[in-house]
């Protein structure tokens, strides 16, 4: 592993770094409480929603390593190593964010979809690795809890937009086949922020550049025939894969049953408060708005003040904790009609987010080698769309024949699954060497 030490950054640097993950998250923020509802609109079966939402696995599968893996082996003295990678991807977020809601018919606005996660994919994972590179390891815990308080804040702002806009402008019948003009304003300020916070952070936060020996291996690298070149990156995911930490292992599991069930609640809460509250489609998700709203406001709260709890009583205890009480909030959701005294259990919510957003993030950034940063926040991120796929292809048939087509009753699987995720969080022990990283503590 290469080491180097790296210069301490204050509070105001490890912000200013942070900002660009604002506009990514806000992006982020519509995907999970706008875009069911425009394919609602649109005219798409609830029982289909899982499938329609297949482009977030898919791409995330791709481009996430893909891209880490190439971001290891670039350099350049005016664009630096993962900044390229922020800006392409804002770019294109940026774009379709703007297309969003023009969209004539259901088969555009997937399509849009696909292209909206390819450009959010390579923002998001070059800017993992980003703070990796930047911090030494006694700041990692404050930089992805710093970003951990920018996924609550944009996904706040977004959702916020989404129900003070319906209110503002909305009014009247959902008419068929029609996006609500309301939801427009929430889909341009997001295009604004994806590509402006973005290059507050490239402006604000030089890279380091890489040592002597890192600068052979890339200079060797751009030196290789196209097709090797081309290979690399993946020959390079194979063989991190295979040496994957025993931890990273163990992180997977746990993974497993949390993304699916929040991929589960992101999908169908729209569609529960059509029964619990019998709500239309705009009323339906402006409640859900108002939910994810709730729980981002405790996340941008609760971000920073993860950071000495988890340097107290270890990341483990944290984690798993914030997973059983997210499994007490989507178990109690479907059991409360009122649509003020629904918003509490998104206090259990928004910990829980605040933690799964940060804490593995640092757990694994401290034992990974620095000069794979990059494929390893890839593989890590694998594990978040591996799940979702399952989900998107499993869930829907699920949905339908074992659990009735009963949203209720998809709440309620998603707490259980929340409760397998705490349990095996319970065995994420760190290794005592991370030079030696299969050495458990």
């Amino acid at each position: 592993m290469l080491n180097r030490i790296k210069p301490k950054l204050s509070f105001w640097q490890i912000f200013n770094m942070n900002v660009g993950f604002l506009g990514i998250q806000y992006s982020f923020g519509l995907q999970q409480s706008a875009i069911n509802p425009i394919f609602l609109f649109l005219g798409a079966k609830e029982e289909i929603l899982p499938i329609l939402n297949i482009a977030g696995p898919v791409t995330g599968l791709v481009i996430q390593p893909l891209i880490g893996a190439i971001s290891d082996k670039t350099w350049s003295p005016r664009w630096g190593r993962r900044k390229p990678f922020f800006l392409i991807g804002a770019l294109m977020g940026s774009l379709c964010l703007f297309a969003f809601p023009l969209s004539p018919a259901l088969w555009f606005a997937v399509g849009l979809l696909w292209i909206l996660d390819v450009g959010n994919n390579m923002a998001m994972e070059p800017y993992r690795a980003f703070v990796g590179d930047k911090l030494p390891d006694e700041q990692l815990s404050m930089g992805y809890q710093m970003q951990s308080l920018f996924v609550g804040a944009g996904i706040l702002l977004a959702n916020a937009s989404l129900f003070l806009f319906q209110d503002w402008f909305g009014g009247g019948q959902d008419i068929e086949g029609t996006i609500p003009k309301w939801l427009y304003y929430s889909f341009f300020i997001g295009s604004f922020l994806s590509i402006a916070t973005i290059s507050w952070s490239v402006l604000k936060t030089p890279e380091i550049p890489p040592t002597d020996a890192e600068l052979e291996e890339i200079n060797k690298h751009k030196s290789l025939p196209f097709a090797e070149r081309f290979k690399m990156p993946f020959v390079e995911i194979s063989h991190a894969v295979k040496e994957m930490p025993r931890f990273m292992w163990r992180l997977s599991a746990v993974y497993l049953f949390q993304w699916y069930a929040l991929f589960v609640y992101w999908q169908f809460i729209t569609p529960l408060f059509r029964v619990t509250m019998g709500y239309d489609t705009s009323e339906a998700a402006a409640q859900a708005a108002k939910m994810s709203t709730t729980y981002n406001v405790v996340t941008a709260v609760v971000a920073l003040i993860l950071v000495p709890l988890t340097l107290r009583f270890g990341g483990k205890k944290i984690y798993a904790l914030s997973l059983f009480g997210t499994a007490i909030a989507l178990i109690a959701i479907p059991h409360i009609s009122d649509p003020v005294y629904v918003l509490f259990p998104m206090v259990l919510f928004g910990i829980g987010w605040a933690a799964m957003m940060g804490i593995p993030y640092s757990m694994v950034s401290k034992i990974v080698p620095q000069e794979r940063r990059g494929v390893y926040m890839g593989i890590l991120n694998m594990m978040i769309v591996i799940p979702m796929g399952i989900q998107t292809l499993t869930f829907g048939p699920i949905f339908k024949n074992l659990l009735g087509g009963n949203s209720v009753n998809a709440m309620l699987f998603a707490g259980a699954f929340f409760v397998i995720a705490g349990l095996l969080a319970t065995r994420l022990n760190m290794p005592k060497d991370t030079n030696n990283p299969e050495i458990d503590l």
